[in-house]
């Protein structure tokens, strides 16, 4: 039997520490590679440990809220078991177990082409878990469904579409054979208005059509989760499309339910518990909460960039109601059906667009290593457009990669994604890295604008306001309007008035009219 330990890997860029928060598995566990081991946070996000290894768990290293740095055994894995020992008599007995430690290579190979990685597998590389076998769903005796390749027997129990559709392809002419795809479909239930038919008389082809459509519709919009995990919604008095779902399917999972309800929690009013009891001491009703993990790193990054990039800010007004209009077409269109849209995708095409007649604004200023005080300016001809994310563990800006390329579609796609990572709190330290232009969108929180600070390495940073109703003139007459403010901050270093300023106008341009996208 060989004891490995795991040390705590480097799973960033430079990354030198990491806080232990939850540990996955406990001594005695048996894991298999790729089972997550525990929970780190580092300065950059929550970050969870594969093990790179098989074994059995027989030691825990370090405690939750240990903070550690980077090479630290932090786990002990066994590997072999006594039965092995006892199956082969013949082979001597070692004295003691021999111990390795082992430190998992992320995403980099060290040997030779055509080598194992040095130390063992990559993470990511080990067997997939065995697929659930599910048990078949009965239903009453005599109800035949048979849609996109499922069919139910007379008996009621759900058969195989493959082998269905096959047959059916098989007795088809060749111009009309088609793949079918795997779908689920309950079977229709009759409507409460439809009158009943006679027995032996079949319903019309069109009404059947109906009738199915509309149960396609009913499935598609429904939210997936368990029972169990509808049963839980029901007694915590949620509404499962009201939580971010993280499941591997999409579906709703226990924990986000939990982690819905916490955030929901601390959100009610509670100035009745808030305030320590009087009789006490003023120092002992006093809460002290470390700064550390990504807290810590964004006010140091904060500080950084407030006293050593020479802030501007400049403010517009913006009529966005054919905005608003757009995104309730974009809601209704069959293209974005099951897409969640709102203003901050046409903001961020419209930041986009302008930092392209703008190019200055998506730059970085560069000291030089030398330290005699030279410097450069480093224009990207390629958009990392980064939103900036509150989460309960500290503000995070992950970035989007490449959104210049991206369509209208597939840039509402990747904020729904950056955004359902980030509450989830599984975004990634390389999510993080390499941003040009960041979006912050106070709006959300109902702020009318503000001052934000730029984001280290970047010139640039837009507030998006919230968009209310408010008294405009347009044409001479007052009338109300969608009106948002828009707030930007730049480097004075590099960009200077008369640029941010075209730079907001081109902005509020495409806001005020979306169709300039078109051109």
């Amino acid at each position: 039997m060989t004891v490995k330990k795991f040390n705590l890997p480097d799973v960033g860029e430079g990354l030198t520490e990491a806080e232990v928060v939850a540990w996955k598995v406990k001594p005695g566990d048996t894991v298999a590679i790729n089972d997550v081991l525990c929970e780190i946070e580092t300065a950059k996000s929550l970050v969870e440990l594969p093990s790179p290894f098989a074994g059995t768990v027989t030691e825990l290293l370090v405690e939750e809220g240990i903070t550690v740095e980077v090479g630290t055994a932090i786990i002990a894995v066994s590997e072999g078991q006594d039965g092995d020992a006892q199956a082969a008599p013949e082979a001597p007995a070692p004295a003691a177990a021999a111990e390795e430690t082992f430190t998992p290579v992320y995403g980099k190979l060290t040997a030779e082409a055509g080598e194992q990685p040095a130390g063992g597998p990559l993470v990511g590389s080990g067997p997939k878990a065995d697929a659930v076998k599910r048990r078949a769903r009965k239903r009453p005796a005599g109800a035949v469904v048979e849609a996109a390749g499922v069919a139910e027997n007379a008996e009621g129990t759900v058969q195989d579409n493959q082998a269905v559709l096959a047959a059916k392809a098989a007795e088809a002419p060749v111009s009309q054979r088609t793949t079918p795809a795997r779908a689920v479909v309950e079977p229709v239930q009759p409507s409460a208005t439809a009158p009943a038919l006679p027995p032996g008389v079949q319903q019309p082809a069109a009404t059947r059509g109906a009738a199915f459509s509309g149960t396609i519709s009913g499935l598609v919009n429904k939210v997936l989760a368990k029972p169990p995990v509808r049963k839980f919604a029901r007694d915590l008095g949620i509404d499962l499309a009201d939580v971010v779902a993280t499941g591997q399917r999409g579906e709703v999972t226990r924990e986000d339910l939990v982690s819905y309800q916490a955030q929901r929690d601390a959100e009610l009013d509670q100035a009745d518990t808030f305030w320590g009891a009087s009789r006490k001491p003023q120092d002992q009703r006093v809460e002290r909460v470390p700064v550390k993990g990504v807290r810590k790193a964004t006010a140091k990054a904060m500080v950084d960039s407030a006293f050593s990039a020479p802030h501007v800010s400049i403010f517009v007004d913006v009529d966005a109601s054919r905005t608003m209009e757009f995104v309730k077409r974009l809601k209704v269109s069959r293209d974005f059906e099951g897409i969640k849209v709102s203003p901050l995708l046409i903001l961020a095409k419209a930041v986009i667009w302008a930092a392209a007649r703008n190019p200055s604004v998506n730059a970085t200023w560069v000291e030089d290593a030398d330290g005699k005080g030279g410097a450069e300016i480093q224009i990207k001809h390629f958009m990392n457009l980064g939103i900036a994310a509150a989460t309960p563990r500290g503000l995070m800006v992950p970035n989007i990669k490449d959104a210049q390329d991206l369509s209208l579609k597939e840039l509402a796609l990747a904020l729904n994604e950056l955004a359902t990572k980030a509450r989830a709190g599984k975004t990634q330290p390389a999510e993080m890295q390499g941003g040009t232009l960041t979006v912050t969108n106070i709006g959300a929180l109902g702020i009318d604008t503000g001052t934000p600070i730029i984001n280290p390495g970047e010139v640039a940073i837009i507030a998006f306001g919230t968009i209310k109703q408010k008294p405009w003139v347009l044409d001479g007459e007052v009338i109300p309007r969608w009106i948002t403010t828009l707030g930007g901050s730049f480097d004075h270093r590099v960009v200077d008035g008369d640029l941010s300023a075209r730079f907001m106008a081109d902005v509020a341009a495409i806001l005020e009219e979306p169709a300039l996208l078109l051109d």
